[in-house]
């Protein structure tokens, strides 16, 4: 990987509030961030940004999570990106639908802080 280019990361949530600590936590760490906050804009966001990974809430407008990740794994434009599905869905059912369609890791917001978040996506990205 080309040391140069930061890593990208695109964090998908309708809450502006989670949003913006994400951004600032992700930038402070180093990454290219771009954010959306419905699932028309993570499907078009992921086939123009081309992030390495994304950050993908599951309550939200227009396609939740779960067809967000489902669609880009069945359109082909989820590519070398590693999904993340960040939320406070914490049921197991929740978990494996998540694992099932494609999602690297899921996250559940309310039992990690951004900044272990910002941890789990780089040890995620560093299993390569």
């Amino acid at each position: 990987m080309n040391s140069a280019a930061p890593t990208k990361v695109l964090i998908i949530d309708d809450d502006p509030y989670i949003l913006e600590m994400y951004l600032l936590k992700f930038k402070e760490a180093g990454f290219d961030v771009m954010t959306g906050s419905d699932g028309k804009e993570a499907i078009e966001k992921t086939a123009s940004f081309a992030p390495d990974v994304l950050l993908l809430d599951i309550v939200m407008p227009v396609y939740d999570g779960f067809e967000v990740l489902r669609r880009l794994v069945e359109g082909g434009k989820l590519g070398k990106t590693k999904a993340v599905m960040l939320t406070n869905l914490g049921q197991r059912e929740d978990i494996e639908r998540g694992m099932k369609l494609g999602a690297s890791e899921y996250i559940v917001k309310a039992h990690f802080t951004p900044s272990e978040v910002v941890e789990k996506v780089n040890q995620l990205l560093s299993k390569k």
